[in-house]
């Protein structure tokens, strides 16, 4: 099985993340933040990497130390879980619609990570979460996992939507790059 857990404690958070990249999307997640669940969620059921993540965060101040450190431990996780990555199908693609919105994302699991990440919002939160910490979530995701990811929201305006689909999207192309 190809699967691994970080734990990554610093002055702001203490992150435990496990994935199984062979796993059947299954979903443990609790990380003090209701929409980055449901996204998580989303993440593990679409790419059917099981994955497990709790964390424990400075929310009292805000939601971003606890958004990118998760990004960063489950990028860990996924790093450490492909190891030497040899026999994956490394590229990927996927455009996923949700209602109005589409949004393409596309995946180089190379060990060389980079984000483009063309994404805008019309509105500064969705629910009582910046939208500005999506880009910070997937950033630091790219950067510890080693891949190079592209999200471009192509069209939109419901800003939920949006969201759901760069986590879906990014998913899906995972789920191919990985086998």
């Amino acid at each position: 099985m190809r699967t691994a857990t970080v734990t990554r404690q610093t002055k702001e958070t203490e992150i435990t993340a496990t994935v199984a990249l062979d796993g059947s999307g299954k979903a443990d997640i609790a990380t003090g933040i209701g929409f980055l669940d449901h996204m998580l969620e989303q993440l593990a059921r679409h790419s059917l990497i099981d994955m497990a993540v709790k964390a424990n965060g400075d929310l009292h101040i805000d939601q971003h130390h606890t958004t990118e450190d998760v990004g960063i431990a489950i990028g860990q996780a996924l790093n450490e879980a492909l190891g030497d990555r040899a026999g994956i199908a490394r590229y990927a693609d996927v455009h996923l619609p949700m209602d109005e919105t589409m949004t393409r994302c596309a995946v180089d699991v190379s060990g060389r990570p980079y984000l483009v990440w063309d994404v805008a919002f019309s509105r500064a939160k969705v629910g009582d979460f910046d939208t500005e910490l999506f880009r910070e979530f997937f950033h630091a995701l790219a950067q510890n996992a080693g891949i190079t990811l592209h999200i471009a929201n192509l069209y939109g305006e419901n800003n939920h939507h949006i969201a759901e689909t760069c986590f879906k999207a990014t998913a899906r192309a995972l789920r191919a790059a990985v086998a």
